[in-house]
């Protein structure tokens, strides 16, 4: 028996197996949740919480999970829109300075 053929369709198997279960997991979703707290003399001094959710993208965004699309480090639309905002409120700062100047 040749033991490359076996390897070779284990490995082929492996393979199969892992990309089923990724596909199933991008299509259900998985969350894993932790939380580490460091405590001295019953002070809370640290709380960490994490939470991670694996997911396709058509999935999160049926979850209603979509922060990606806001986010300016990683939306060009996000970043424009930004930028607008922040010269619309110093132009408003402006405006609010000199009418209180008039005043």
């Amino acid at each position: 028996m040749d033991s490359g053929h076996d390897r070779r369709i284990a490995s082929a198997i492996q393979t199969t197996n892992l990309a089923d279960i990724l596909e199933r997991v991008l299509d259900k979703g998985i969350v894993i949740a932790g939380d580490i707290t460091i405590s001295l003399a019953e002070i809370e001094l640290l709380n960490i919480k994490v939470r991670l959710l694996v997911a396709s993208v058509d999935k999160a965004q049926e979850m209603g999970i979509d922060w990606w699309q806001s986010d300016p480090s990683l939306s060009s639309r996000a970043k424009k829109f930004q930028e607008e905002n922040e010269l619309l409120r110093a132009r408003l700062d402006h405006l609010e300075s000199r009418l209180a100047a008039t005043s």
